[in-house]
């Protein structure tokens, strides 16, 4: 099993990338499993709590669950993978039945800063994009997709999101083997990436 580690800021552009190497590939050969189905289960907080709780710090993330189920997946495992609420900021309780399949690509902004997850990439690619373009991004997804209002996402950007991705995401670009800039469609990139995958299998 090849493993694909996808990280980049908020609204860099990851799943479009994500799917830009799927379009290619044979269906049913790759599989895809997000960061954020990994964040840590809140039940026993209130949602006042929960708001509160910085989602975009490492410690959020339940990284020996990631790293258990993708250790299943190599071994032949299928794995049932959590099922997060933006909205109520937490587990929903259901589970995605996920099978092993020759690519697995793990997407998320934190995912390497984690050493152990690092070790398990095959491959590791850093999106990039503008810190501008980012933000409007954000906004749009939050405001749409998220039920959140300006305030709360531009209180949010300032107080948290910003200073974790400087002090955590950006960093990481060190890591990766394939680093992408988003701002156009970067089919060069996308089709080397593909090729490796190609000849993997």
């Amino acid at each position: 099993m090849l493993i694909i580690g996808i990280a980049g800021g908020t609204g860099c552009g990851k799943t479009t990338v994500v799917n830009q190497i799927l379009n290619e590939l044979p269906e049913g050969e790759v599989g895809v499993i997000s960061q954020d189905s990994y964040y840590k289960d809140t039940t026993h907080l209130s949602y006042e709590e929960r708001i509160n709780i910085n989602f975009d710090h490492p410690r959020s993330i339940d990284f020996e669950l990631l790293e258990n189920h993708l250790k299943a997946l190599k071994n032949g495992n299928t794995i049932h993978q959590p099922v997060y609420s933006f909205v109520k900021h937490n587990r929903t309780g259901d589970t995605i039945v996920t099978h092993p399949r020759k690519v697995m690509i793990v997407e998320g902004i934190l995912i390497l800063t984690n050493p152990e997850l690092r070790k398990m990439f095959d491959i590791k690619i850093f999106v990039h994009a503008d810190t501008d373009e980012r933000l409007i991004r954000r906004l749009k997804r939050d405001i749409s997709e998220r039920g959140r209002d300006l305030d709360e996402v531009l209180t949010r950007y300032l107080n948290t999101l910003k200073p974790m991705h400087d002090q955590f995401i950006e960093p990481t670009k060190e890591y990766a083997d394939i680093i992408i800039p988003n701002n156009k469609y970067n089919t060069v990139a996308i089709d080397i990436v593909r090729s490796i995958i190609h000849q993997k299998l």
